[in-house]
């Protein structure tokens, strides 16, 4: 199981703003282009374990800031998903 963690946490550090439009449209999250870019620049090279609850409560606040309280919801329900 340590390996399937290893795998989603690597693609979240180097995900690319069209990357997180797909993701978005394949799980109803609203994000725009903007937004996504600014997600995937803060992501870019960020060692984050989405598995840890303060790390992910963490990077969710930053997200927010970001984005939008919203969207930060919707990607934490996604996030919440991945780590089931």
């Amino acid at each position: 199981m340590k390996i399937f963690e290893n795998i989603i946490n690597h693609k979240i550090s180097n995900i690319t703003a069209d990357e997180l439009l797909k993701y978005g449209d394949q799980f109803q999250i609203s994000i725009t282009k903007p937004q996504a870019s600014k997600i995937a620049a803060y992501l870019r090279g960020k060692s984050i374990n989405i598995f840890n609850d303060a790390e992910r409560s963490k990077l969710i606040k930053d997200i927010a800031r970001l984005a939008g309280p919203e969207t930060a919801r919707q990607v934490n329900q996604l996030f919440i998903q991945l780590t089931k």
